[in-house]
């Protein structure tokens, strides 16, 4: 059987490599336009196309899929396999293979369809997740499920760490799947359209930290907002990016501080913030033009003091 596997970042990097692995042939990659990277905007390759280059797999980059139509249907793909590819398939590209368009999706569908699943179910406090292969349709992850995998999500789990996981684990869906469409063998699931919902490419607008919230709310936050865009606090004109927080309680005597004010600037207590239900405990941030570092090294060299109050 012969693949046409189209992807860009590098959670589409192992299943590609898994697929290569279990001796199926891939005639060629599709990956997204090389992008402007940095200050100086230079133009960077994505992992999928750094990948499928170094094993010499032919790579296409249209800006729209449809201008290769041609080009990919002379490959004589059986089919394609989609992961984070970054574009919506037309029906001429998903009538181009015989046996079919099938995507690799990070969430336990119909739940967190769309442009940000990882990152939207870390941010929800979601406890458990999974990888879903289903068969394309015209809608955005609207199609009929073949199978999926489940995995619970780590309390202290991080966007960045909980997307690793989900490549490997996608990479074991697709390699189980892939049989399945091969001999044809297979059962499709309906979504259910009553509990589908969709979601949005995250900003970083939404990575501020607003300490009126629960303080589980803001560690979530904070999680899902890790590695990218990062989640940031504002005090006094400054911003300081925080990559891991920790639920605590307000210590003795604080009881009336304000949202978003320093309970302690002591390293040994650790740094804490009042929030809308108690404390949050920094445990690892970065100043700007800083390095990362833990709250309580930060405290250590006394860039806040006691007292001082985060915008929320």
């Amino acid at each position: 059987m012969k693949i046409v596997f189209a992807g860009t970042p590098s959670f589409a990097v192992k299943p590609l490599e898994r697929i290569l692995e279990g001796g199926w042939e891939v005639v060629g990659v599709v990956v997204q336009p090389d992008k402007p990277q940095g200050r100086k905007g230079i133009l960077t390759p994505c992992p999928v196309k750094v990948f499928a280059s170094e094993r010499g797999i032919p790579v296409f980059q249209p800006a729209k899929l449809r201008e290769e139509i041609p080009a990919l249907k002379a490959l004589g793909g059986d089919v394609m396999v989609t992961c984070a590819y970054g574009q919506m398939l037309s029906l001429e590209a998903l009538d181009s293979f015989p046996l079919g368009v099938w995507n690799i999706h990070a969430s336990l569908l119909p739940a967190y369809r769309g442009a940000s699943p990882i990152q939207s179910c870390v941010l929800a406090g979601e406890r458990e997740t999974g990888v879903t292969v289903m068969k394309t349709a015209l809608g955005m992850d609207t199609g009929d499920m073949l199978l999926s995998l489940k995995t619970e999500i780590g309390a202290e789990e991080t966007f960045g760490e909980l997307s690793e996981r989900l490549s490997l684990l996608g990479a074991e869906a697709i390699v189980k799947a892939l049989p399945l469409i091969e001999s044809g063998n297979y059962t499709l699931v309906k979504q259910d359209e009553e509990k589908a919902f969709a979601v949005r490419k995250i900003d970083k607008e939404q990575a501020k930290i607003d300490f009126s919230l629960p303080a589980k709310k803001i560690v979530d936050l904070v999680r899902g907002m890790n590695p990218e865009p990062k989640a940031f606090a504002e005090i006094e004109g400054g911003k300081l990016n925080v990559y891991r927080a920790e639920i605590a309680a307000r210590p003795a005597g604080t009881e009336g501080a304000k949202v978003g004010e320093i309970l302690s600037d002591s390293p040994k207590q650790g740094f804490l913030v009042a929030c809308g239900d108690g404390a949050v405990k920094l445990t690892e941030v970065q100043a700007a033009g800083g390095k990362r570092m833990k709250g309580s090294d930060f405290l250590s060299g006394r860039k806040v003091k006691k007292g001082q109050v985060f915008s929320c």
